[in-house]
């Protein structure tokens, strides 16, 4: 449904009537600390390299470390290789810095750090081409064009497509744990197509656009509850491509909504709205941000708990990943719902909130920007900790918030 007039004008005033001084103020504010951790955090990433390096006893640990993902439960910074999923968010955040300051100190650091990540583009035993090569590649294209980065994303979109069964109708998510689950299919998929849609962009080719858009109709089919909330995991039978068992991974249970499944959830369908126009994908995003935003057990200060059905709230730790993940896809809905105001307003909520509360101390915890997220609760993993995805949805949402600030919110 297109916005009608009175919401558009409701909208428009919501925007004349804020302090633009307060929140270009906020923007200014984070970014200098984030320059500030950004710094810290490249004079760290060397001295862990060298330790973990030095302690490695297996190949696994003895791989090349190239990016920050956490803190180890003594509060060592932990590095991860380029195969990892979540390698990709610090070169994106050092992008994004460019992208506020224009400094050329930041361009080259990300162009450093995205280096590291090429190797990817060829690596098929994983699901994850998106979080790894678009978060980096891709938003390093945004801001410089640089046709050598396209490349890069149209092989990584190429192999991704390997992945891919026509029969399920997905593609396929983990290779491990095959005793658990036959053909996994994860909710955090659906960040993974952006990376097609673009391919197709670039290439004309449809085929990238046809499996995106396979994939989020198998999943938006099978994936969620009469409610709107997502399972974490999907299981199908590859040979039939009928589902098997709806489970979790790293929720509380199987019938639960773990929090940044349902972010993953709400960015995802707004972003496939975004690349074909298709109204289903929007009342989806829209049925989903309705149940993260009226869920009883949502906080004052809309920073989630790890999951939305967790035993002990309010004793659980929050997920400020969540958060910032789901004010990101918040702010890009706006722009397509008749709803644009409250989700708008929600949107910088919780940004201000995640300014406010969940930032690290100048210098502090390694160079991470957030504290407070959890990464799987399940298996006492990454609890109350930093993330390097919390820092790259955060670093997002600012910069969407700044570019609506403008009128002309880019992607």
């Amino acid at each position: 449904m297109k916005p009608s007039f009175s919401y558009r004008l409701a909208f428009a005033l919501s925007l004349a009537s804020t302090s633009s001084f307060a929140q270009d103020a906020l923007t200014k504010k984070v970014v200098k600390l984030a320059e500030t951790q950004a710094e810290a955090m490249l004079r760290e990433i060397p001295k862990a390299a060298q330790q973990q390096t030095a302690t490695a006893t297996t190949a696994s640990t003895k791989a090349v470390l190239v990016s920050p993902r956490s803190l180890k439960p003594n509060g060592d910074l932990a590095l991860v290789a380029s195969r990892d999923w979540t390698s990709g968010f610090f070169p994106g955040e050092l992008w994004f810095l460019y992208g506020f300051t224009n400094k050329d100190k930041w361009q080259t650091a990300a162009r450093s750090a995205t280096a590291n990540i090429e190797q990817e583009k060829t690596n098929g035993t994983t699901h994850d081409m998106g979080f790894k090569v678009y978060c980096s590649f891709g938003t390093g294209y945004r801001f410089t064009k640089d046709p050598a980065y396209r490349d890069v994303i149209v092989q990584a979109a190429r192999t991704l497509s390997t992945r891919f069964y026509p029969k399920v109708g997905t593609l396929l998510s983990w290779d491990h744990s095959r005793e658990k689950w036959a053909f996994p299919v994860i909710i955090d998929n659906m960040m993974n197509l952006e990376l097609l849609f673009a391919a197709t962009r670039f290439t004309g080719d449809s085929s990238f656009y046809k499996i995106a858009v396979a994939h989020a109709n198998t999943t938006m089919k099978n994936h969620f509850r009469p409610d709107y909330s997502s399972y974490h995991v999907v299981d199908y039978d590859s040979a039939t491509g009928n589902v098997v068992k709806r489970t979790t991974h790293q929720g509380y249970a199987n019938e639960s909504a773990w929090a940044r499944g349902q972010g993953w959830a709400l960015y995802g369908y707004t972003m496939c709205y975004r690349e074909t126009k298709n109204k289903a994908y929007l009342a989806q995003a829209e049925h989903v941000a309705q149940y993260i935003l009226n869920h009883p057990h949502l906080p004052k200060d809309l920073i989630p708990y790890w999951d939305f059905n967790a035993p002990n709230i309010p004793s659980e730790p929050r997920d400020v990943s969540a958060a910032a993940v789901i004010a990101s896809a918040l702010y890009e809905l706006s722009t397509y719902s008749a709803k644009a105001v409250l989700y708008r307003s929600k949107a910088d909520k919780m940004v201000r909130n995640l300014a406010k509360s969940y930032t690290a101390a100048p210098g502090g915890s390694k160079g991470f920007l957030l504290l407070h997220s959890t990464g799987s609760k399940p298996s006492n993993s990454e609890v109350d900790v930093p993330l390097s995805y919390a820092d790259y949805y955060f670093m997002e949402a600012l910069m969407r918030r700044n570019d609506l600030q403008k009128g002309n919110l880019a992607f």
